[in-house]
């Protein structure tokens, strides 16, 4: 059966996950990511992370099963540190980890471990769907519309849904949407969240095709993800986000895709890539950011290892303490008055001043 025709099962998504007061977000996630992985981007043994979260009071099984992907390593299933870990590891809680999270669970990817049956390697198909067919597509992204009444009412008429009553589920979801900001999806613009779930959607296809035997090619991960529901599920599209794509394709294969997390892999990659360039490790590990030229909102954390490989990708790169600080106006201004320069060099006369060009591209 392919997954999309898969059946719809609620699982423990039906369970209270004790979210908090809603101005946490999804703190409790966040927290509990932190805790499982002990702060290490290394993958982990899924019964040393039901532990170490168990044993702090937090609840397990919604995260693993929910939200983070599963894979089995010498017969040990395992929580693979992926993108989502890594925003959750390297920087502080913030609605920009919530959306993420939000991304994470309708596009509804957590691979497979022992025990778990053919409908637990997509579980929430049933959000995936409700956010593609009805939330996309029907509601055009008006969030507004969406309650707790038609999740349940969208859930229970699809023949899919194996299950008594979608009630529980629908509330839950409706509640997680709501304190997780998915009212931001409507924004056509690119954003820090939706770089990032880029970056998690490939992550995610990439590890689901290996536990089929598959290797993905550099060159398929554009196709492997226009394929895939990330478009339908991340929010609203615009041509904006479709060029950004293309760039951030690009800078996700040069940083070494899924490899990008191993010093020793980035190592390797940049004196092949790079011969001439001396590599040395750096004593600060925090992340750098690596921001497109053509459009300063294409900013993307990565980690500090990979700085000259986005460098070569054509990414302009920022150190953390810049990244902390990062005035999005700022950097606008400095590049476009060295266009500018350029244009003069070359003797071609503008007709704008920065500050006019500054006008155009601005947010209305």
């Amino acid at each position: 059966m392919a997954a999309g025709e898969q059946d719809w099962k609620p699982g423990s998504f039906t369970k209270n996950f004790s979210w908090g007061p809603p101005a946490n977000g999804l703190l409790e996630l966040y927290e509990s990511i932190r805790i499982g992985f002990d702060g290490r981007m290394e993958d982990v043994p899924r019964e040393v992370f039901r532990q170490r979260v168990s044993q702090s009071g937090h609840s397990e099984y919604i995260p693993i099963n929910f939200f983070l992907f599963n894979k089995s390593k010498n017969g040990i299933d395992h929580l693979v540190a992926d993108e989502l870990v890594f925003q959750a590891l390297t920087a502080p809680h913030t609605i920009n980890f919530d959306k993420l999270a939000l991304f994470a669970l309708n596009f509804s990817y957590v691979g497979r471990w022992t025990g778990a049956d053919a409908a637990q390697r997509r579980p929430a198909l049933w959000a995936n769907k409700y956010i593609s067919e009805r939330v996309a597509r029907e509601f055009g992204w008006s969030t507004k519309r969406i309650s707790a009444n038609d999740i349940e009412q969208f859930v229970e008429t699809n023949p899919r849904y194996k299950a008594k009553s979608a009630r529980k589920l629908s509330t839950n979801l409706n509640y997680i949407y709501e304190i997780g900001h998915l009212s931001d999806f409507s924004s056509r613009r690119v954003e820090l969240w939706w770089v990032d779930a880029l970056f998690l959607a490939l992550d995610r296809l990439i590890e689901d095709r290996e536990l089929d035997g598959e290797q993905i090619e550099p060159e398929r991960y554009g196709s492997l993800l226009t394929r895939s529901s990330f478009a339908q599920v991340a929010g609203a599209r615009s041509l904006e986000k479709d060029l950004a794509t293309k760039h951030l394709v690009m800078l996700y294969s040069a940083c070494g895709g899924r490899e990008r997390f191993s010093d020793e892999h980035v190592r390797e990659r940049t004196e092949l890539t790079i011969p001439d360039v001396q590599w040395f490790a750096a004593n600060d590990n925090r992340p750098q950011g690596a921001v497109h030229p053509s459009n300063p909102r294409i900013l993307k954390t990565i980690p500090r290892a990979c700085a000259m490989l986005a460098k070569y990708a054509g990414f302009d790169v920022i150190d953390a303490d810049e990244l902390e600080a990062f005035d999005l106006q700022g950097f606008i201004r400095v590049h476009t008055q060295r266009a500018l320069t350029r244009l003069k060099d070359a003797n071609v006369t503008p007709t704008m001043s920065v500050e006019e060009l500054m006008r155009l591209t601005r947010d209305k």
